[in-house]
């Protein structure tokens, strides 16, 4: 009796349908591209000036996966294409880009160096173009529509500061705490301190105000012994000093 008892069990459990599950593919990713805001925000383009970095400036672009996060670190790469592309190629670097174990996006950069560009003359009179899209590799399908590639505005002309020489008071001429001018000494100044046509005001009692581009008086002076302290460490660290289009060792 139990032999029969276990074999109609068996019967039973043979037979029954099992319930279907439904599963996902957690190695699947498509990657979103865009050159904006960290949040999501899609610009048209961005611009990269040449003139803005004595040796190597960035343009940024973010990435994000519409998928699973992956328990592995994926990588993926960029490929310039398009507009000026081919006469720029050698003045560009990118990187193995990684989406890290267990993320599902990140903050990364493109490499533009003046230095290396075939023409410095390139891009001083006319607006150029580059785009950057994902190098299709398996790892990864393409994004959204409006995340597949990114474009960015190419400039390479640098206006000396108007206030370099002189300026009516309360604001102080540049000169009084960084020299005399000089292209080399505007593009290192700009690489190491972020600011770009900024003047300085006597009468201002904060460091910085970012809406009219100002900074103090005191911060200055602060702002020169860094510059002081960038060279320095730049000279030590090249074969030559840096120096100014005349050849002329670059001082602060």
């Amino acid at each position: 009796m139990r032999k029969i008892y276990i074999l109609l069990l068996l019967v039973l459990l043979t037979g029954c349908t099992k319930e279907e599950v439904m599963t996902f593919d957690t190695d699947y990713a498509a990657l979103n591209i865009w050159v904006g805001t960290e949040a999501g925000a899609v610009y048209e383009n961005v611009t990269y000036n040449y003139s803005y970095a004595y040796e190597e400036g960035d343009v940024t672009f973010y990435a994000q996966i519409s998928g699973m996060p992956s328990d592995k670190d994926r990588v993926f790469h960029l490929e310039p294409f398009g507009g000026d592309s081919a006469i720029v190629a050698n003045s560009i670097r990118t990187e193995d880009y990684v989406i890290k174990a267990g993320e599902t996006g990140g903050k990364y950069n493109v490499h533009f160096s003046r230095r290396k560009l075939a023409d410095e003359s390139l891009f001083t009179q006319k607006d150029g173009t580059i785009y950057f899209r994902m190098v299709e590799d398996g790892v990864f399908a393409k994004g959204t529509e409006k995340h597949q590639e990114f474009c960015v505005v190419l400039k390479n002309y640098l206006a000396k500061p108007s206030s370099w020489e002189k300026a009516n008071y309360p604001k102080v001429a540049l000169s009084k705490y960084f020299g005399s001018y000089s292209i080399s000494k505007y593009q290192f100044m700009i690489e190491v301190l972020g600011l770009v046509d900024f003047s300085i005001n006597y009468n201002m009692t904060k460091s910085y105000d970012e809406e009219t581009n100002t900074i103090s008086a005191s911060y200055a002076v602060y702002l020169r012994q860094k510059m002081q302290e960038a060279l320095n460490e730049y000279n030590s660290t090249h074969d030559t000093p840096l120096t100014d289009e005349q050849g002329i060792a670059v001082s602060f």
